[in-house]
């Protein structure tokens, strides 16, 4: 995939670049000098997710790199569901910020992004300064919340995507028609041209089956062995809600005091969705500024 007409679209000159982490090869783009921020989008996206924060954060004073998380775009994509537990993803993470020559960084996490986002900072506190979620319900409440007729609902396709075989041979199908619907409830919406990006990263070799693995790894560990690996998170905390959210209830938004005891604030956002740092970008940028400034490295001075 040539990412030359991408890198023009965010606002700010960007570095492009691959991070040896393992045996994987995780691409990634970044922007900006000072304290490290990684941004770790979610499903269906990719880097350019982020194309409304990465310039507002790095003029801010922040060194903003954005991965493709394994199985996505340009990034290594290993077969099987096995390769994508959560906890390798963290594993990637760590990982990751150490190849960029940081011993820790400030995480932001939209959906899957988010559960990776949590697991880093539970598995792997020592590379977390401080943590931003957006829209990922921390894994002990969606853990909790798919026990509800009302969260199953809008989660249905965790149980499609965990099906062997049969997801692969529908979500390209009417040029990727299921994957596009999931993007439907921004506002506002994705433009046709945006679109055409995500579906040029979908259709790299091997990266439906990637997405897909994580549905399947997710589904296929017991939350017994889930709920026996959960540890407080120590890192201070910023959750943003889209409340318009048509895939995780907004019960979910709100982490228990036990997990995250350095919970800064829950930020509920009415008029947003899921989507709620494409539908409120300058609303998420000034809260992300705002509380990664407050790490005790403010990159205005």
């Amino acid at each position: 995939m040539a990412t030359t007409s991408l890198l023009a679209d965010v606002g700010i000159e960007l570095r492009e670049g691959y991070a040896e982490v393992g045996d994987q090869t995780l691409h990634y783009v970044e922007a900006g000098e000072g304290p490290l921020v990684v941004l770790l989008h979610g499903f269906p996206e990719f880097w350019f997710g982020w194309r409304r924060q990465i310039a507002p954060l790095a003029e801010a004073g922040f060194r903003v790199v954005a991965p493709d998380t394994r199985g996505y775009n340009l990034s290594s994509k290993p077969e099987g569901f096995e390769a994508y537990g959560v906890d390798l993803l963290a594993d990637d993470i760590r990982g990751f910020i150490r190849e960029l020559g940081a011993e820790s960084a400030q995480l932001v996490g939209h959906d899957w992004g988010g559960s990776i986002a949590w697991t880093v900072a539970m598995n792997h506190p020592e590379v977390v300064d401080r943590l931003a979620i957006l829209n990922a319900a921390h894994p002990r409440k969606l853990s909790e919340g798919l026990k509800h007729p009302s969260q199953l609902r809008k989660s249905w396709y965790f149980f499609f995507f965990a099906t062997p075989g049969l997801p692969e041979e529908i979500v390209p199908a009417r040029d990727w028609h299921f994957f596009r619907h999931f993007l439907h409830d921004a506002s506002p919406p994705y433009t046709p041209e945006e679109i055409d990006r995500y579906v040029e990263a979908w259709s790299q070799e091997g990266a439906a089956a990637g997405m897909i693995n994580y549905y399947r790894a997710s589904v296929r560990q017991s939350q017994k062995e889930a709920a026996a690996k959960l540890r407080p998170i120590s890192a201070p905390t910023l959750v943003i809600w889209g409340e318009r959210d048509s895939y995780l209830g907004s019960d979910l938004a709100e982490p228990e005091h036990d997990d995250v005891p350095n919970l800064d604030r829950v930020e509920r956002l009415a008029d947003a969705s899921h989507w709620v740092h494409h539908d409120e970008a300058g609303r998420v940028n000034q809260l992300l500024i705002d509380f990664l400034r407050t790490s005790g490295a403010d990159p205005t001075t």
